[in-house]
């Protein structure tokens, strides 16, 4: 299927839909819990999940049907964080293995590769500038939760 990806209707509904375009009334809802952190996570993709899922929780945009994605995301982010390693070690020119004439870092390849996909994951999450313009968030007060807590909702 060809053209833009629909968007998810709980961002549609956030927006406040602005292109008046019908809501899907038949979207199955995914459940609200934070995933739990993959154990095949490396280290440093852990870290990144704790810290992304409390901001995707936060703002209310994480679901258990998630995991597969912030685990991609985590993964590559990972990744990113090795190679830049590597780049900052070794520099973004090298010298070939055969003829040891200068050339590209591989590691830069892999970073900027890595660095691309984690745009489209942000994407995706709403979690860059732009993407996080377009969402809108109804946001309780604390005179919102008092009353909560008065009638038992919270």
């Amino acid at each position: 299927m060809k053209g833009r990806k629909p968007k998810p209707t709980v961002l549609k509904i956030r927006e406040g839909n602005p292109g008046k375009r019908a809501i899907n009334k038949a979207e199955p809802n995914a459940p609200d819990d934070v995933p739990s952190c993959p154990d095949f996570l490396d280290e440093v993709a852990q870290e990144e999940w704790h810290r992304i899922a409390r901001i995707l929780s936060d703002m209310g945009l994480l679901s258990t049907a998630d995991r597969a994605a912030l685990a991609a995301y985590c993964t590559v982010y990972s990744r990113w964080v090795h190679a830049e390693e590597q780049v900052r070690k070794f520099g973004t020119i090298v010298k070939s293995p055969d003829k040891g004439f200068p050339m590209k870092s591989p590691y830069l390849t892999v970073a900027d590769q890595a660095m691309e996909t984690m745009r489209k994951f942000l994407v995706e999450f709403g979690l860059t500038p732009s993407s996080r313009s377009r969402i809108r968030v109804d946001r309780k007060t604390a005179a919102d939760d008092q009353f909560d807590l008065f009638v038992g909702a919270g």
